[in-house]
């Protein structure tokens, strides 16, 4: 109870100081932005590189993976498998490192924790 309290006070001191909040704010976006993460399944055979917005960027399949796609059907499947699963590694790279980038600011914002609330409304 305490620590709400005390959050809401630092809420409301930043409330009267927007600018501060305004730069926290425009500091994450460009860092989410500039923010790659590869994320890798089957051995490397395939990678998904994503940003810190949650774009997939690009996508890279081993060559053989490609060839065997061409001919056979439980190929294809595990390529369809380890792209999921490449996309998913990347995806949940990119929300841990945001997620860290979100506590430094709100910290040094004085408003330690709020990345733990935040995590529970952003799932």
């Amino acid at each position: 109870m305490f620590d709400n309290l005390k959050a809401m006070q630092s809420i409301a001191g930043l409330l009267k100081n927007k600018d501060r909040l305004v730069e926290a704010g425009e500091r994450i976006k460009a860092k989410s932005d500039a923010l790659r993460v590869v994320g890798s399944a089957g051995g490397g055979a395939c990678r998904a590189t994503v940003t810190g917005r949650m774009e997939v960027v690009d996508l890279v399949l081993d060559p053989a993976l490609l060839s065997g796609m061409a001919v056979d059907e439980k190929t294809r499947s595990l390529a369809t498998s380890l792209i999921k699963d490449a996309v998913n590694d990347g995806l949940k790279q990119a929300q841990g490192q945001v997620k860290d980038m979100i506590a430094r600011e709100a910290e040094a914002l004085g408003l330690p924790g709020v990345s733990d609330q935040l995590s529970g409304l952003l799932g």
